[in-house]
């Protein structure tokens, strides 16, 4: 069976018309990342200048052989630096744990110690399955009013602007990446994950799993 090709409109008010419907649609389709850019703005530092605050908060990036990613390594880096720098007292650490063979946080952990974060500064979310979930359970479950996120560049703007959503003050520091085929794919999934952003921010969603308030950022405060 022959397929037809859609055919353009012939007259000049269809044709404007069709103009105006994909001029509308990039509108819209660039309307959440709008946002972010907008909610982020002045939110941004790197290490250096990073404000001084009690918390870091570090996203999970994958496990290659249950070592964190180059990508992973290069955000605990950062948080290592900041630390050692005194300008966090505590790194939360926020990953996936869905399954027993994959734990995000804990090789998170023994990264930081080998780099040297003291364990009693290092605290686990093992419930981190995405940014929304993340910054909800720092706020509700950690008690986590105010950090620095630390995450690449093209992640960095989305977890501020969904943190700053879920009720905690929000820096964040976007650590340099090679811009390899993770970097490229990072970016272009950042456009679909924009307009999930905006759904997660307007109707704040329970994260998948909840559970009991943690006093684990308190303690490692005092400790």
């Amino acid at each position: 069976m022959r397929l037809r090709r859609p055919r353009l409109p012939r007259t000049r008010t269809g044709q404007r018309r069709l103009v105006q419907g994909v001029m509308l649609l990039c509108v819209v389709a660039l309307l959440p990342a709008t946002w972010m850019f907008v909610v982020a703005g002045d939110r941004l530092r790197d290490v250096s200048d990073a404000p001084r605050t009690d918390v870091a908060v570090v996203f999970g990036a994958g496990l290659w052989g249950g070592e964190p990613s180059p990508y992973l390594a290069h955000r605990l880096d950062a948080a290592a630096e900041l630390y050692r720098a005194g300008r966090v007292k505590v790194v939360l650490v926020t990953g996936d744990n869905s399954r027993e063979d994959y734990d995000e946080p804990d090789a998170m952990r023994s990264y930081l110690t080998r780099h040297g974060v003291p364990d009693g500064r290092i605290v686990s979310d093992y419930a981190g399955f995405d940014t929304w979930d993340s910054c909800v359970r720092a706020k509700k479950i950690f008690g986590v009013d105010r950090a620095v996120l630390i995450s690449q560049g093209f992640h960095i703007r989305r977890a501020v602007a969904l943190c700053e959503a879920a009720g905690v003050e929000s820096y964040g520091v976007g650590v340099e990446a090679r811009h390899d085929v993770t970097w490229y794919y990072g970016g272009a999934r950042e456009i679909l994950a924009a307009g999930k952003a905006v759904v997660d921010a307007v109707f704040q969603p329970d994260p998948r799993f909840l559970g009991p308030v943690e006093v684990g950022v308190g303690r490692a405060l005092r400790g």
